[in-house]
């Protein structure tokens, strides 16, 4: 790694404490946000040839969950912070925040109908 890190906790927005499970919920709600595919959007941080890798975008967001989203690689990752940074406890810009989510619910019809039965007292037209 080179002398400046990446702050991952930053780009997925966590704190440096954040469970794997709060580091899944906020990669898949940024990738939500910043995917090309939802809601028409262009690709802004792809993969040009003369730029670098947009660290807010796809790919820094990708490469954030790849190293914190591992045991491994983040306790590499926070050993390589902690001595890059010995001084800062939680870096990234001013600590963890609310990404929205958005949650669409689609109405299923239900599977089976029910419905009160009425009881009729025979004989009815055409049985007898």
């Amino acid at each position: 790694m080179n002398n400046q890190l990446p702050d991952y906790y930053g780009v997925l927005s966590v704190a440096r404490t954040a469970t794997r499970q709060e580091i899944s919920r906020a990669y898949r709600a940024l990738m939500r946000l910043h995917h090309p595919d939802v809601e028409g959007r262009s690709s802004g941080g792809g993969s040009s040839a003369g730029a670098g890798p947009d660290p807010n975008g796809l790919l820094g967001i990708m490469e954030a969950f790849a190293v914190l989203g591992d045991a491994k690689t983040r306790a590499e990752y926070d050993r390589a912070l902690s001595v890059a940074h010995p001084a800062v406890p939680h870096p990234g810009r001013g600590g963890p925040r609310e990404v929205p989510v958005r949650r669409v619910h689609t109405p299923q019809p239900p599977l089976l109908r029910v419905t009160p039965v009425l009881w009729e007292r025979g004989p009815w037209p055409g049985t007898g």
